[in-house]
């Protein structure tokens, strides 16, 4: 070969592989006032008193522990099933509209006025016994349609944030921006709220029912979401091309096996779903409620090490182009494993765990440190599904998110009811006694508690980090991989166009390629 022709071939190979490092820095997709409600529907998606629902079934709806265990088996297995056909019928969707925003915007008004009445379900049955039939046929019924409308929205919604721009690195960007802002925009202070008024009437310092402040506060919380959640399905679009074709069920759940990454992903949320938990929030109320103000304090200590958490974002970029995804997703892992440990053995000491003094500075020192990879954990965990998702597209020419979400979700249901179900029971088990006067729970359940919130579930869950040691994705990889998907999109689109002109109509949104 002449010294010319290897100078072209260099020349054509360094120009290529250029091109693959230029992907990241390709055109961005989503403006201003997009962006603006990106933001605002991170922000909604945390703007709740969700980390209350269990004192709310516990203390004031009061649901029997055996009977809220048989409950969770039957809407578990009825999720089971509505999943695989809701996921199959939201991938098979081709509208104007776009393969997914039918359902996040027609369902949004409807799930949100039906979600209101969870928080009413005491004044539909006021002081009933936990185990008064019709308030547990009410409490049935209502787990099931939730269920069943509320897994369109959520199918949909995992598809859709991964298509609404083509650019991995614009991404990475909007991702970045939703988790440093939206907590500096409040989207925890109705939890914050909420804890300081079930303080204040737990510990008998004002006297309205509880039961009237999860109403008020729900409410509130559920309309304000569903109007910034709406507002972005609204302005927002899919840019991401999809097959014109409709993939068969049969290639979906080919994919689930043949897409590596997704497989891995599955595999580590499963190992890690045995893990054995209660809510933090029991053991700080529980063990140390009734001396005033516990939630107030808890607060302003997460309050404090808040900044830490805004600033860990600059980690972000400089620890994505040092370290590999595989790299970081092991490392955080390991790093907030160590520091729960610590804080457990702390506790443990003398009885610490006992002692409300010594436990909040270890508690603000846990948190101070956490937050120092908080930014890194939440911009990794959320772009390690995006990225799985643009293999799929990469290795087998088609995407499949609602179907490949579902199919994520649905072994981890399965097993979800299985846990939800033991979890119920080790309340019971552990002496937790329903209805008692706050901090007032038997010593030996006092430290149950404690222990299902740090040691428990580290130990049950610590096998779900051994598929993380094998993601598959380098740097090198992942640049090709980019290229040849940005190309192949043109490419798409070109002869989406072509059939457009010779047929002289246009059935969806060319810019979808649907």
């Amino acid at each position: 070969m002449s010294l010319k022709t290897n100078e072209s071939v260099h020349a054509k190979n360094s120009k290529q592989l250029k091109a693959q490092a230029n992907v990241y820095r390709s055109f961005n997709y989503v403006g201003s006032k997009e962006t603006v409600a990106y933001l605002f529907n991170d922000f909604s998606n945390s703007f709740h008193i969700n980390g209350y629902r269990e004192r709310f079934i516990w203390d004031v709806v009061k649901i029997d522990f055996g009977i809220s265990a048989i409950v969770n088996i039957f809407t578990g297995a009825w999720d089971v099933i509505n999943d695989t056909v809701i996921a199959t019928l939201v991938d098979n969707t081709r509208t104007r509209l776009g393969k997914f925003r039918p359902y996040l915007i027609g369902f949004q008004i409807p799930l949100t006025l039906i979600g209101l009445l969870f928080w009413f379900i005491p004044f539909f049955f006021p002081n009933t016994s936990a185990t008064f039939i019709p308030k547990l046929i009410f409490y049935f019924a209502f787990n099931i349609i939730t269920e069943t409308a509320g897994t369109f929205t959520s199918v949909a919604r995992s598809g859709y944030m991964s298509t609404i721009t083509p650019n991995p690195n614009e991404r990475i960007r909007l991702i970045t921006l939703a988790e440093l802002l939206t907590g500096w925009m409040g989207e925890d202070m109705p939890n914050y709220i909420m804890g300081f008024l079930y303080d204040m009437v737990t510990t008998g310092k004002i006297h309205v029912p509880l039961r009237n402040i999860f109403a008020g506060m729900g409410t509130a919380t559920a309309v304000i979401s569903c109007v910034f959640t709406l507002w972005f399905f609204m302005i927002s679009r899919e840019r991401v091309p999809q097959t014109i074709e409709r993939p068969s069920v049969k290639e979906g759940l080919k994919a689930i096996f043949t897409n590596y990454p997704v497989l891995l992903m599955c595999l580590s949320d499963f190992l890690s779903g045995f893990g054995i938990s209660s809510d933090e929030r029991n053991y700080w109320i529980d063990v140390h409620g009734g001396k005033s103000m516990i939630n107030t304090i808890l607060a302003l200590v997460s309050g404090i090490s808040g900044p830490v958490g805004s600033v860990s974002y600059a980690f972000v970029a400089p620890i994505r182009k040092r370290f590999s995804s595989r790299a970081i997703w092991t490392g955080s892992d390991i790093y907030g494993d160590m520091v729960t440990l610590g804080f457990f053995l702390f506790g443990l000491h003398k009885k610490n765990y006992l002692k409300l003094k010594p436990m909040l500075v270890a508690y603000g020192l846990k948190e101070f440190l956490n937050k120092l990879l908080f930014g890194v954990n939440k911009v990794i965990n959320t772009d390690l599904w995006n990225e799985a998702m643009d293999y799929c597209e990469w290795k087998h020419g088609y995407r499949m998110e609602a179907t490949t979400g579902v199919a994520r979700g649905l072994v981890l249901k399965l097993q979800g009811v299985f846990m939800g179900t033991i979890r119920t029971l080790i309340m019971k088990k552990i002496g937790y006694v329903q209805g008692l006067k706050i901090g007032t729970q038997d010593e030996k359940t006092k430290f149950w508690l404690f222990a299902l919130c740090t040691a428990v579930p580290l130990v049950t869950s610590a096998l779900g980090i051994i598929p993380k040691f094998l993601w598959p994705i380098n740097k090198k990889q992942r640049e090709k991989m980019y290229y040849e998907l940005s190309e192949r999109r043109k490419q798409r689109i070109a002869e989406y166009m072509e059939t457009v002109d010779s047929d002289g109509d246009a059935s969806s949104d060319p810019a979808t390629a649907q």
